[in-house]
């Protein structure tokens, strides 16, 4: 969906379906392979709990998803492979950086064992998880369907507007994620945000200075440009409830409210951003 926004916010076609499948599918397989990769799951984390629980239903999940992806990706190949092979460099650059540091986020080994990952870093992973978001949903529509025509990627303000403000929003979620992953995160000594500075500050300090810089770099950039006010304020509904979720965050919540309302704003994102550029000029 917000792959979806990103498409029509910026009037360019949509993609094929074989390329949503394909993004799909490699969305869920991605993030599953974190809980089933685990043998001895933090009995704190209900999610890791459940996902043991349930192994061998995950692995054929992902069996099938992994093929899915295979075909998808095959037949979007079929028909752009020639376009592919002729693309200019910083096409290779833009389609590889998003998937290099979704792999740097979980690890790799390096010459001496150790493993080198970017979640370690506690501080930083919000903004990984929200650059490669970003990426996936903002830069990588727009690449394909240059791709697509054998067209040179047109860089433009307004879709580098998107990508900061996607950015921004997907950090925020992601650093309210480390507030109900908390007790582990502090047992395992990775320094978030919340186990640095504690909830109130990262509350006030840090999540709402996040959600002010997002929305005013729309807001700037849409403001300057003249768009209609009412497709501002439709854009204006997801950050106005990512304020009061934050805000909502100093009491402890169920895990079914962590995944159901949460993620759910990307989704009331993805909405806000469809209706307000397809219905109002």
């Amino acid at each position: 969906m917000l792959s979806i926004e990103s498409s029509v916010q910026q009037f360019f076609p949509l993609n094929s379906l074989a390329y949503y499948i394909a993004l799909f599918a490699a969305a869920i397989i991605y993030y599953t392979k974190a809980y089933i990769s685990e043998t001895t799951p933090n009995p704190h984390n209900k999610r890791s709990v459940w996902y043991l629980q349930h192994k061998k239903t995950m692995i054929a999940s992902q069996l099938i998803l992994t093929i899915l992806l295979i075909v998808s990706v095959a037949i979007i190949a079929k028909n752009i492979w020639l376009h592919i092979l002729s693309m200019p460099w910083y096409h290779w650059l833009l389609l590889f950086i998003f998937p290099l540091i979704a792999l740097l986020y979980y690890g790799i080994i390096l010459p001496n064992h150790h493993l080198y990952n970017l979640r370690k870093t506690g501080w930083l992973k919000p903004f990984v998880i929200g650059f490669v978001w970003a990426g996936v949903v903002s830069i990588y529509p727009i690449l394909f369907h240059y791709i697509s025509i054998n067209k040179a990627y047109q860089f433009s303000v307004f879709g580098m507007v998107l990508f900061i403000k996607n950015v921004m929003f997907i950090a925020v979620l992601c650093i309210m994620f480390d507030i109900k992953d908390y007790a582990s995160d502090y047992n395992l000594q990775l320094k978030t945000f919340v186990v640095r500075v504690g909830l109130r500050k990262t509350i006030f300090n840090i999540m709402l200075p996040l959600c002010a810089i997002g929305f005013g770099t729309f807001l700037t950039y849409t403001i300057s440009h003249h768009f209609p006010i009412l497709r501002i304020s439709i854009n204006a509904i997801p950050f106005i409830l990512l304020i009061i979720v934050a805000y909502s965050m100093h009491q402890r919540k169920s895990i079914l409210y962590y995944l159901a309302i949460i993620d759910g704003l990307m989704l009331v994102k993805a909405i806000s951003g469809i209706i307000g550029s397809t219905f109002i000029k």
